[in-house]
């Protein structure tokens, strides 16, 4: 059945909150951080299998490069927000549209402009928030592995975007394999669910990162990129709140002004984006 653009924007907004669950999910699975990957991605993988059932020609467009750099995005948000409020983890991440536009010149020969090292230069100055104050060693390690799953987040852009084929899906499930076998030798032995564990990481499979993909590719069918990503922002908009409203984490005021400076330099760059490319 055909998508309304108005339904389209409603399954792109659905995604975009699903995915804004991850944060407080992931602070409640009783595991650690290599634990909770593993399941989570395992589950994901055998999901999206079910419902897109690539064939095999379609399993060539899985890049190697992709795949690795896709599931090392992966470990290291699950590792920052283990280590750090989920606010950080996921502020820290939407930094990876600005690797984007850093990188691309050199990836994909693309022009590097005015508005890109605008939106670069606020970023950095967004960034460097986090790190004010007073933190502990654990919640500095985390920031620090939140901004590396930052680069590993704008890396997943590009080379998707290098792959030929457009067809994202057999990468997809192949990062959620590799990153449950690299994550599995550091969390063997430690894997044991109880009842609430075992919802929780069905939850983050088959939910927040199964369905959503699902939703988000249907509405993308009839929501520009542009649009969509400005509606994805919904993402680092609710995830802290989920943390604060389950577990009561309050992310530093510094925390909150460098997110919204991030935020406002991703935004601002994607509408000037589409208006270039409409002009």
């Amino acid at each position: 059945m055909p998508v309304s653009p108005g339904r389209g924007r409603l399954l792109v907004a659905a995604a975009a909150l699903l995915w804004s669950s991850g944060g407080l999910a992931i602070k409640l699975v009783p595991l650690s951080a290599f634990g909770v990957v593993f399941w989570r991605s395992f589950v994901s993988a055998i999901f999206l299998l079910l419902v897109f059932r690539p064939s095999r020609a379609r399993w060539r467009h899985a890049a190697p490069s992709t795949v690795v750099v896709y599931a090392l995005m992966i470990l290291t948000f699950v590792s920052a927000t283990k280590m750090t409020t989920a606010a950080n983890a996921i502020f820290l991440q939407y930094t990876g549209p600005l690797y984007v536009l850093a990188l691309a010149p050199f990836l994909l020969k693309e022009k590097f402009r005015k508005a890109d090292a605008a939106a670069v230069g606020l970023a950095l100055v967004g960034m460097s928030l986090f790190f004010v104050g007073r933190l502990d060693p654990g919640a500095l390690a985390g920031n620090l592995v939140a901004v590396l799953s930052g680069v590993f987040f704008g890396l997943t852009i590009l080379l998707l975007r290098r792959d030929a084929s457009g067809d994202a899906i057999p990468s997809v499930i192949a990062g959620n394999l590799a990153a449950a076998a690299l994550a599995l030798p550091f969390a063997w032995g430690h894997l044991a669910l109880d009842s609430r564990g075992v919802g929780l990481v069905l939850f983050l499979g088959v939910m927040q990162m199964g369905i959503s993909y699902v939703l988000f590719v249907r509405g993308l069918t009839v929501v520009a990129a542009a649009e969509a990503s400005l509606i994805g922002m919904l993402e680092p908009m609710f995830n802290p709140l989920w943390a604060f409203l389950g577990l009561g984490e309050r992310p530093s005021a510094w925390a909150l002004l460098g997110g919204v400076i991030v935020l406002v330099a991703v935004a601002g760059r994607t509408i000037v984006g589409a208006r270039m490319r409409r002009a």
